[in-house]
């Protein structure tokens, strides 16, 4: 048994990068399994082995008797005196046996426990090189599409994008090499399971930096995004270096860079935006391509009347609101925008609210006369 053994052991040494400690570790396990099942018990069974040479030595205990009823648990008193010349009838000794004359049954224990030690002892290492990785980009490929979510070959094991974490109508088809960015990684009775995504603003932040060298030097600064993912994102940047535009860099000569990006995240409009450190300024950068007139801001309830020319209107509110709804989540301000005539009106009844609250009451003089 012990050559199958070992002949199992070095293949899958040969398959994985685990230390030698986990193999004799799993060895070792597997044999006190044989022997549990072949004596009944491991209580006093020990099982030394030699990393050196391969060797391994098995040690069970056995009943000393005038006649042997079973070789497994009872050793002749003649045999027992070779061993220890002390020993009477009835006591127990450490007996070494050759693991060879395991049976079949006790092969095959061994051999299962070794496969499982060996898988617990690889799902835990790919454990803990992911979890050490959370909220890193890692790039998988398209293994299986099932109706709610997406399985990654992850190399070594497995990823997972599920429903609301990739775009539906990207097509994606088996094989195809995406890049996402692990959420989460948890190892439990369930197994390992390791979710990822496509739709987390940190996807479109990483992209940026293995594309702009000038973001990885702290040249340039991400402030904030915000995301329609599979549609549409707006990406605030900053840099302390005033001979820096840090719009540009980011876009790259003709687009370069921001190309590599919007292809990556399948086809998904990108609009960079200058952050500034006046909110007002801010706010009229985010809702760009829109000009702006002007804006009023509410400190207190962190929101902003913008107003625009009457042909922006439609432009910085967006399709389905998206424009302004990006705008206000880039700059965490509620916004309310409106049309130059829809404001001018406004002020006008808010003049005469003013005017009509401090004028006196016509019919309180005609009564006092």
């Amino acid at each position: 048994m012990t050559g199958d053994l070992i002949a199992t052991v070095r293949q899958m040494m040969d398959q994985t990068d685990l230390p030698q400690e986990i193999f004799l570790d799993a060895i070792q396990s597997a044999l006190m399994q044989a022997a549990k099942r072949r004596y009944g018990s491991t209580e006093e069974v020990s099982i030394e082995l030699d990393p050196e040479t391969g060797q391994i030595f098995c040690y069970v205990p056995k009943k000393v008797v005038d006649i042997m009823h079973s070789f497994a648990r009872e050793i002749s008193i003649e045999e027992a005196r070779k061993i220890d010349p002390n020993v009477k009838v009835d006591d127990t000794i450490q007996v070494e046996v050759n693991t060879g004359d395991f049976g079949r049954i006790e092969a095959q224990t061994a051999r299962q426990v070794l496969v499982q030690k060996i898988k617990e002892a690889e799902r835990e290492q790919i454990y803990q090189e992911y979890k050490e990785r959370e909220g890193e980009i890692i790039t998988g490929y398209v293994q299986r599409i099932d109706r709610n979510a997406i399985i990654i070959d992850l190399d070594r094991t497995e990823g997972i994008l599920i429903d609301g974490e990739f775009n539906r109508n990207a097509g994606y088809r088996r094989g195809d090499a995406l890049k996402c960015v692990i959420m989460s990684v948890e190892n439990d009775e369930r197994g390992l399971q390791i979710l990822l995504s496509r739709n987390h603003n940190s996807l479109v932040v990483q992209l940026f930096e293995m594309e702009v060298p000038e973001i990885e030097d702290g040249l340039v600064e991400i402030r904030a995004v915000a995301r329609d993912p599979g549609d549409r994102s707006k990406v605030a940047v900053y840099s302390h270096d005033s001979s820096i535009d840090p719009v540009g860099t980011c876009v790259g000569v003709r687009g370069s860079r921001v190309r590599t990006i919007v292809d990556e995240l399948d086809g998904e409009k990108i609009e960079l935006i200058r952050w500034h450190e006046d909110i007002g300024t801010y706010i009229k950068n985010s809702l760009q391509p829109a000009n702006v007139s002007h804006v009023n801001i509410h400190k207190e309830e962190q929101s902003a009347e913008v107003i625009v020319p009457e042909d922006q209107l439609s432009l910085a509110i967006g399709r389905r609101g998206q424009n302004v709804r990006l705008s206000s989540r880039l700059t965490n301000w509620r916004l309310d925008v409106k049309g130059e005539a829809e404001a001018m009106e406004q002020m006008k009844k808010d003049v005469a609210q003013v005017f009509k609250s401090d004028s006196p009451d016509e019919d309180e003089d005609e009564d006092e006369e």
